[in-house]
């Protein structure tokens, strides 16, 4: 079975089943600070976890774009992957345990005609937060798993936490397939033979502040399936680069390449499609943010590529097929302009970095931070790079005084290694609420005062310092403009407007001239929300009820972002 095939099976099955098919949202998370990367398919569905009503009701199905970089120490094993795509479906506050195991149970034996002594399941055991869950246990047992095959696990395994400090929360029930052919009587998860694919999650609870689980007023279902991994197992491969989006590349880089070194294979397969996607999504190689993953990936993927023994620029060799392999529209141009610049920037110091990295950390138990920081700023290695060389090599890396040196020289936002902020998904907070707002305000400014209302949003990221849109427009902004439209935006939070929203067919909504900067996100149902008679949007994240929430807003910047796309980025006093 391809993907295209198990994507399509998944989709039709959960549509029988009354769920709406919603899009597959962007890679750049719009209403969440709390990520650089839509790591889940549940992201984009936040504010509707939290008790907001979906457009599109209470069941909903798709296919999502993820990247992970959590695990990409792991990356060149069997199956981790930096970028995958994750098969989900939703209750949200529909159905709950049982009948979500039934649909599982018939998913993978009745459709997928997986062999059902293959099947291994493992359910939350129960602690002091929370009690045992019987009724996921109970309802496989029913269906005809054997008990044996069925395991009680702690918070550790069988518990779903939001990526923060707080959020929605609760115990899971995942699924395994077991790989090789004798297969044991009793499911073991440290037995690595069993491959987890399915997860459901029952989010019953949400972490406070305080750490600690209230029960949610609204119980959702939230469960996710690998493709890649899925697709490995129904094709009996022992991993996933054997499968239909994955092997012609690592075909590619065998023919680069004839030396046995599997795991560097793989991670310039895996890295040069993750960068793929981001530069998708528009964003360019950088020392920020999103853009600093993208730089540590692509270059991450040049010098397995140098310890592979390919000498030339190697890079458009795999993207060309991974634009063949993907059912996606890529911009080809943008993102292969990109990578060749990326490329052709680190080729000129990767040889030079290396040699002085071999010569002065010759008899060290330990890398200094200041000669990583070296390595980093005057020949552009991401500190992973150095600790994986220092690894290479049994040494350790002064983190501590790479940081120090990094603070020094104001060179690089500390976040975009470290995670981002520390408050949970639920912290869609008053201040991102409050800026999501204003975002709506900024762009009508931007048309009147610019006299363009062809003026779209081309990107949106939202932090509780400042709010960033990106639109369309082919010159700068002079400051007396952006003084007319940071004028505009505080004559409207003056006059105090309301903000009201209503659920209408997509048609309707165009009918009224109402616009989005990205129509094709919304299903047949969507939410428009109006500021007095000020502005009139498509929109699906969280916004203040009335403009006297706001403060004052501050336009703090305004530059490039890509080619024809201006970038401004504002905060409210």
């Amino acid at each position: 079975m391809e993907s295209k095939e198990l994507k399509k099976k998944y989709i039709e099955f959960f549509k029988k089943k009354g769920h709406k098919n919603i899009v597959n949202a962007s890679l750049i998370p719009e209403n969440d600070p709390t990520v650089l990367f839509t790591t889940a398919g549940m992201h984009p569905l936040v504010p509707f976890l939290l008790g907001e009503k979906h457009p599109q009701g209470k069941r909903l199905v798709n296919v999502q774009k993820c990247i992970r970089t959590s695990d990409i120490e792991e990356v060149g094993d069997d199956c981790h992957l930096t970028f995958f795509e994750m098969l989900g479906n939703w209750s949200l506050g529909d159905y709950f345990k049982e009948e979500m195991v039934e649909m599982s149970y018939e998913f993978l034996i009745d459709v997928l005609k997986l062999d059902k002594e293959r099947i291994g399941i493992s359910c939350f055991k129960g602690d002091k937060d929370a009690g045992k869950d019987t009724v996921s246990a109970e309802k496989w047992g029913a269906l005809g798993i054997n008990k044996e095959r069925i395991a009680f696990l702690p918070k550790s395994e069988n518990w779903w936490e939001s990526p923060g400090e707080t959020g929605p929360c609760g115990p899971d029930s995942e699924m395994f397939f077991y790989i090789r052919k004798k297969v044991p009587k009793k499911f073991d998860v440290e037995d690595k033979n069993w491959v987890e694919i399915w997860n459901d999650v029952f989010m019953e609870y949400n972490k406070n502040q305080n750490g600690k689980y209230e029960k949610l007023k609204q119980q959702n279902v939230d469960t996710g399936m690998g493709v890649e991994r899925t697709v490995a197992i129904l094709n009996g491969y022992d991993n996933v680069y054997e499968i239909d989006t994955l092997k012609p590349l690592m075909d590619k880089v065998n023919k680069l390449s004839k030396k046995n070194d599997v795991r560097s294979k793989r991670i310039v397969v895996d890295h040069l499609r993750a960068a793929v996607f981001i530069l998708n999504e528009k964003v360019e190689p950088g020392n920020l943010e999103q853009g600093y993953v993208l730089r540590r990936l692509i270059r991450r993927a040049i010098r397995h590529g140098k310890l592979l023994g390919i000498n030339h620029r190697f890079c458009k060799d795999v993207v060309d097929e991974v634009f063949k392999v993907s059912d996606y529209k890529f911009n080809k141009k943008f993102i292969l302009n990109e990578i060749k610049k990326e490329e052709e920037k680190f080729d000129r110091s990767l040889n030079q970095g290396m040699r002085i990295f071999e010569k002065e950390s010759k008899g060290l138990k330990i890398v200094s931070g200041k000669l990583a920081f070296t390595l980093f700023a005057s020949y552009g290695f991401p500190l992973e790079m150095t600790r994986e060389m220092a690894k290479e090599k049994g040494l350790k890396v002064d983190e501590k005084g790479f940081e120090k040196a990094f603070e020094e020289h104001q060179k690089l936002s500390r976040t975009a290694t470290a995670g981002r902020f520390k408050s949970g998904l639920a912290d869609s907070s008053e201040m991102t609420t409050k800026l999501h707002t204003a975002t709506h305000l900024l762009l009508q400014a931007l048309k009147e005062v610019l006299h363009d209302e062809n003026i779209m949003q081309k990107g949106s990221n939202i932090t509780p310092e400042r709010l960033r849109l990106d639109f369309n427009f082919p010159r700068k902004v002079e400051r007396d403009e952006l003084d007319k439209i940071e004028d505009k935006v505080n004559e409207q939070i003056k006059k105090k407007l309301e903000v009201k929203f209503e659920e209408m067919s997509l048609e309707e909504a165009k009918k009224k001239g109402v616009k989005g900067a990205f129509e094709h996100k919304y299903g047949e149902k969507v939410k428009v929300y109006s500021i007095g008679s000020y502005s009139k949007e498509l929109c699906a994240g969280p916004h203040v009820s009335s403009l006297k929430e706001l403060g004052k807003f501050k336009i703090k910047k305004e530059e490039s972002s890509s080619s024809g796309v201006r970038r401004i980025k504002a905060k409210l006093l």
